[in-house]
């Protein structure tokens, strides 16, 4: 098989069993999932029961905790639905579940909504009362932060009506991914036809001819229908704002923090301190330019190999994530690779119809889930260290607590996976260092590099672009395709500087290929937000290894108790500061001065002509 000929994929069906998740931990299979939706429709209606009686802490309590035993199965049936759609996109029935579990959701959106206005009806003091007793011990988080949010509940009807445009409003961010996965014909590169499979594959391609397709093609099938999606978008940032103000928020920034009591100066001082040290980026730029020896870097030159690529297998990466992880203890280490073999938490075969990308999961109370497709790279390697951190997170956490005690949100989730690459990172660079390995080295750094572009480039610009698309809307201005196209190229433009030479509306089509990221309003930013506390808390690690082990193990365990700022203060980070991100800034410079220096030492071995 030549270099770029298209690989014989499996079907599903026939996809090594070792290879997939234990999805039957979930139900046994399609038929018990059946069983499971069918009778959800009943019980989710079986909750208006409870309205008119949350005035009593009895009449609470029973409310509570039948409503958390209904959205546990729905986290189920929902999670199943949405993990068979991931693995074969080509099956209609799974996407047919997918889309029936939305339904339910949107129903116990509707059918709860009573709850909140209800119980901030009451006496708030003596709501406080009750909690206090032993009866409320486990309900005490929950209960508190709506109490917190209380000025942004409105009325019963209103609530209702607002949880019943959940499904019709999340209609765009469901026509994106069809757009992107189903019909946008992404054309060939090097004689193979590009998928969101493979392209990240074929942009990384050691052919420069490659490459160049890849991404052009790739960048301009999202161009065709441009304004296609800029309406998709605008649409989608335009519902949030109308939520926002339904709710009272002074805009849509706010309102997206808010629940998790997350300042908005977090985004504003992470945007200012991204843009003051951009130069370190300009530098590795022209590093990256030297080192492959090319006239000029252009954007499909960001991915190029340093050096040859090593054949990482499955296994080899197991082993290396356990090494590095090995400072969280022996307890931590033996549950983890539990999860990553026998256990079965990690999907990574890649079969026919199984979509781009990679997640963790853990709804349900089952176990927790890996998505990811394994491609034998360094890359590989990177993508489950990050994605073991997000499972092992929810395992300390999670599936240690009741479910009524809040879950860890994203802005926490961040720094568990962020943290795992970085410390698996660290131990991989010592022992390259030992070995003399100056070759294996490279490659560590620009694996390294490649996950800081991803989530200290790439999300930051995202972060800005998504703030100004909002602010615009909220000033009663449009958002065209063109003034999209123009702001996400200036916005990266910043960030290259003169080290990248751009295509401008190939570059500006950027926010296209990110449906995910930009449809969930304000998601983007607390990728880097989250590398950002990862490698202040490895700081910590050098200067006092048993005092960080145990702040970030409490950190960890803690899960959704504590709201993600004050949880980072307890384990030493303050996201309030710009320390986190200098911190973050400091790791990457040091990357570049390494490969600078790897550069000179190459440069000064190779024969004179």
């Amino acid at each position: 098989m030549t270099q770029h000929q298209a690989k014989v994929l499996p079907r599903r069906a026939d996809a090594a069993k070792d290879q997939t998740w234990d999805i039957e931990a979930i139900y046994a299979g399609t038929a018990a999932w059946e069983e499971a939706s069918q009778g959800l429709p009943g019980k989710i209606a079986g909750l208006a029961e409870h309205a008119g009686k949350l005035g009593t802490p009895e009449g609470l309590l029973a409310y509570l905790n039948a409503a958390d035993a209904v959205e546990v199965e729905l986290a189920k049936v929902m999670n199943y639905a949405s993990m068979g759609a991931s693995v074969d996109g080509k099956d209609a029935e799974a996407a047919a579940r997918r889309d029936r579990s939305v339904g339910l959701a949107s129903q116990y959106s509707s059918t709860t909504a009573f709850a909140r206005p209800e119980l901030l009806a009451l006496n708030e003091q003596q709501l406080r009362g009750w909690l206090d007793t032993p009866e409320f011990r486990d309900q005490q988080v929950r209960l508190s932060r709506i109490l917190r949010n209380k000025p942004h509940v409105r009325s019963a009807e209103v609530e209702a009506l607002l949880g019943a445009v959940q499904a019709p409003f999340a209609s765009e961010r469901g026509i994106h991914p069809a757009l992107a996965n189903m019909d946008l014909d992404f054309g060939k590169a090097g004689g193979q036809k590009v998928t969101q499979g493979n392209v990240d594959a074929l942009t990384s391609s050691e052919d420069r001819e490659v490459r160049r397709e890849a991404w052009e093609t790739y960048a301009d099938a999202h161009l065709a229908a441009k304004h296609s999606q800029a309406a998709m978008y605008a649409t989608n940032v335009r519902q949030n704002v109308f939520l926002a103000r339904a709710r009272h928020y002074p805009d849509a920034i706010s309102a997206s923090l808010a629940p998790d009591n997350i300042p908005t100066a977090v985004v504003t001082t992470l945007l200012d301190t991204y843009r003051r040290n951009t130069p370190i980026w300009h530098r590795y730029w022209n590093v990256r330019r030297a080192w492959l020896k090319l006239p000029e870097l252009r954007e499909y030159d960001v991915k190029a190999a340093l050096v040859p690529r090593r054949h990482v297998s499955y296994g080899q990466a197991v082993d290396w994530i356990a090494g590095g992880m090995a400072p969280l203890g022996q307890d931590y280490v033996n549950e983890m690779v539990k999860g990553l073999t026998t256990e079965r938490w990690v999907d990574y075969v890649e079969n026919e119809g199984k979509r781009q990308g990679a997640y963790s999961t853990s709804g349900g109370m089952v176990k927790p889930f890996i998505f990811m497709t394994w491609n034998d790279t360094m890359f590989s390697y990177s993508t489950l260290a990050h994605e073991i951190g997000h499972s092992m997170h929810s395992w300390l956490s999670s599936f240690q607590k009741p479910f009524s005690i809040p879950r860890y949100t994203l802005f926490h989730a961040e720094v568990a996976s962020n943290f795992n690459q970085a410390m698996s990172r660290k131990h991989l660079l010592r022992q390259a260092r030992e070995a003399g390995d100056t070759e294996f080295e490279v490659q560590i750094i620009e694996e390294a590099l490649s996950n800081f572009h991803r989530y200290f480039f790439i999300m930051p610009t995202l972060a800005a672009f998504e703030l100004e698309c909002y602010r615009r809307i909220e000033a009663g201005s449009s958002l065209s395709a063109p003034d999209m196209i123009n702001l996400m190229a200036d916005l990266l433009k910043e960030g290259y500087g003169d080290g990248v030479s751009m295509d401008h509306d190939r570059s500006g089509s950027l926010w296209m290929q990110f449906s995910t990221h930009l449809y969930a309003n304000f998601y983007a930013y607390q990728y880097a937000t989250g590398i950002s506390a990862a490698h202040q808390l490895l700081e910590m690690f050098d200067r006092d290894p048993q005092t960080a082990q145990e702040n970030y193990l409490r950190f960890l365990k803690s899960g959704g108790e504590l709201d993600p700022i004050d949880a980072l203060k307890e384990a030493g980070v303050d996201m309030l500061t710009p320390e986190p991100v200098e911190a973050t800034f400091r790791t990457l410079e040091g990357y570049v001065d390494r490969l600078e220096e790897l550069l000179q030492q190459r440069d000064q071995n190779q024969p004179k002509n």
